[in-house]
């Protein structure tokens, strides 16, 4: 029902929309929505895409906030770039399993361990480890970013086991991996996966470099977010599995229509166990709650900002065009 009903005589329906609308413009805010967001999230945000891209993409607006709903540490990242910007998160508990696997003061000491190692850090990562970090990695930029490294320097790479596994094999080079991985892509199931494909004959599977190398084996193309959903775009065929968070399908089903999009399975036979429980914790309710009172906010110390900084930027100096796009490409690899 269309009707300010909502808990503590918040509004609901179309109600909702309006208000978040209004809110937007008397705030002059910038709403944000990653591609594993829900759906009416998606379909409300002024821009839709990766998490970094999201971030650069506020910051070269003239907005005075940004609600960004994703994760923490998307919230931190643009937060990072705009400082003067008031940055909102709608749940200030939607964090995510690779930062949470990598504590910095654990990451702290790993690198104290191996002081002849640069640390390549995936952006699912707190502020405190970027911080830590030589250089800041997205799933578009990584490759790039590797072929620029000498071969004789030595490299971590983490919080996430399965991207930089991945990027070691496509590579040949050696890395010291930090043992995380993200608990979404990790659901995946390769004999579920394998009975799907028995269904769908000849339909390509398209996945991201966060799932186990037991399904990238499966895999006809690898790439971020973004890159997924070009290739989904560009297939000649009308039906595509897609191994990563299942709410990217919606921008899939919105371009075309016409194509059959189908979520990998997990281990129970279905993708229910392959949404974010973190990104789930963003709604239309809270989106309208943090607009309205302008918390939760996202705020950092500035020294440690700009330590954070020194690592996204030394990732945009060597790979800047990779932001926000897929080149990772089409991809087929043997196991470890």
């Amino acid at each position: 029902m269309d009707a300010r009903g909502g808990i503590g005589g918040n509004p609901t329906g179309t109600d909702l929309r309006d208000e978040i609308d209004r809110l937007r413009k008397d705030r002059n805010a910038v709403i944000l929505a990653h591609y594993y967001q829900r759906p009416e999230i998606q379909d409300i945000a002024d821009f839709v895409g990766d998490s970094l891209d999201l971030s650069r993409k506020a910051a070269a607006t003239d907005a005075d906030v940004i609600a960004f709903c994703g994760v923490k540490f998307m919230a931190d990242t643009a937060k990072i770039l705009s400082p003067e910007k008031i940055v909102v998160l709608p749940d200030l508990r939607a964090g995510c399993s690779l930062e949470d696997s990598c504590p910095p003061d654990k990451f702290a000491a790993f690198r104290a361990a191996h002081p002849d190692h640069i640390a390549l850090t995936y952006i699912n990562c707190s502020t405190e480890v970027k911080a830590l970090s030589d250089v800041i990695v997205t799933s578009s930029s990584a490759e790039k970013i590797l072929s620029q490294i000498p071969l004789d320097q030595k490299i971590i790479f983490g919080p996430d086991k399965h991207l930089g596994g991945y990027l070691a094999r496509k590579t040949g080079r050696e890395m010291l991996l930090w043992p995380g991985v993200c608990i979404v892509h990790e659901a995946f199931s390769e004999t579920e996966l394998l009975k799907l494909k028995a269904k769908h004959p000849g339909a390509p599977v398209a996945a991201h470099p966060e799932c186990p190398p037991y399904i990238l084996d499966h895999a006809d193309y690898v790439g971020s977010t973004s890159g997924i959903l070009a290739f989904a775009a560009a297939m000649p065929g009308d039906t595509l599995i897609v191994a990563t968070e299942p709410h990217i399908i919606h921008q899939m089903e919105k371009a075309d229509p016409t194509k059959n999009f189908i979520g990998a399975p997990g281990a129970d036979g279905n993708c229910n166990c392959n949404i974010c429980p973190y990104m789930a914790m963003n709604t239309m309710e809270k989106l309208y709650i943090a607009l309205r009172d302008l918390e939760p906010r996202i705020e950092i110390e500035e020294g440690l900002r700009l330590r954070a900084k020194k690592s996204l930027d030394a990732m945009l100096a060597m790979a800047s065009a990779t932001v926000g796009q897929g080149d990772l490409g089409p991809v087929k690899i043997s196991g470890d």
